[in-house]
């Protein structure tokens, strides 16, 4: 009798799940290598809750801004936040998803993580090329007690455009004049030394390789990578860890509606506990959409992570965002997102 219940129970069961594939919707997204752990991470929560996909590429924020302009994806993704002539050229919507932090991390095997310190200045000079031996009196004299080799310094940046080198190269030309007239802030730069890296998982992968070698990339990739990581010293003069709680106190007196498509910069901000490489990373859609369905799905997605995914970013040392700015972000879907009949898609 048993058996004669539980039989069309498991054929209704199957059929149910066949229907949900069937009506499962596809997004497809690209660009910043920075969030792409949570991203990946919110998209298997995701699907498996909803059936929904998110097939999301880590290419760099330059890529992904040239996709989105070029409408081959459903949203790009970007740490540069674009300015406000190019969101209006492209009619693009930009709003903040993430934020997190960009850190230096260092191959030194004498030197545990966490315990060598540097300032901005000293990153600059080395990435300048005018640093070059890991026991440089600079370095040592922000490290006394510490034993630092006599060893050439080996740089990895990154090779391809990039937000994560936007918000390093922004943070060194604030704190350096000399990295501010030689090379200066973008995606891409005039690398005076080094070797390049693509994504942060490239700059991860050489950095574990070569010894006392030095690169920058998101936190969550030092963590997964196992890399020793910095203290860095902040605009207050402390020498502050990475983690989401010096994240958060860096990004806490954001100004999100200060800059066109809140694209608010947030290296070297003030505050005794603030991480000086923090970043907010962005999403772009069109404003004008021509697939108002698929513009629906994004909007879906991102609702949900803002919603239920601010656990699986604690977790990947991102900060989510504050609610009031969540919805501050959907009143612009509602009132600046439509579709080809003016007709308001969220």
């Amino acid at each position: 009798m048993l058996s004669k219940v539980f039989k069309p129970l498991a054929v209704l069961g199957l059929s149910f799940a066949m229907i949900q594939s069937a009506n499962a919707e596809t997004i497809t997204g690209a660009g910043a290598s920075f969030p792409y752990p949570i991203y990946a991470k919110w998209a298997g929560l995701y699907e498996k809750e909803t059936a929904n996909k998110v097939n999301y590429q880590s290419i760099g924020s330059g890529g992904g801004q040239q996709q989105i302009i070029a409408k081959t994806i459903d949203f790009g993704a970007s740490d540069d936040p674009m300015k406000a002539q190019a969101l209006a050229d492209n009619q693009l919507l930009q709003f903040p998803a993430i934020i997190g932090g960009t850190v230096p991390v260092v191959n030194i095997p004498e030197v545990k993580s966490g315990e060598l310190k540097l300032s901005g200045a000293v990153l600059a000079d080395i990435f300048l090329g005018k640093i070059q031996k890991w026991n440089d009196p600079a370095i040592s004299k922000l490290n006394q007690g510490i034993a630092l080799p006599e060893k050439n310094i080996l740089v990895v940046r990154r090779s391809d455009g990039s937000g994560t080198t936007f918000g390093w190269t922004n943070y060194l030309s604030k704190i350096s004049p000399e990295w501010k007239e030689k090379v200066g802030e973008g995606k891409s730069v005039k690398w005076p030394v080094g070797q390049g890296g693509k994504g942060n998982e490239g700059v991860a992968a050489y950095v574990k390789q070569l010894k006392y070698s030095i690169g920058y990339v998101e936190y969550a990739y030092a963590k997964q990578n196992e890399l020793s990581w910095v203290s860095l010293q902040n605009a207050d003069g402390k020498f502050v860890q990475p983690s989401r709680e010096t994240f958060a106190a860096a990004a806490a007196n954001a100004k999100w509606d200060s800059a066109a498509g809140m694209g608010v910069i947030l290296t070297n901000e003030v505050g005794e506990q603030s991480w000086p490489i923090t970043a907010a990373s962005f999403i772009l859609i069109h404003k004008n959409s021509e697939k108002p369905e698929q513009t629906k799905s994004v909007f879906k997605f991102f609702e949900w992570a803002f919603e239920h995914g601010k656990k699986s970013a604690s977790e990947l040392d991102y900060v989510p965002l504050p609610d009031n700015v969540v919805e501050q972000i959907k009143a612009q879907w509602k009132n600046e997102v439509k579709d080809k009949q003016g007709k308001a898609i969220y």
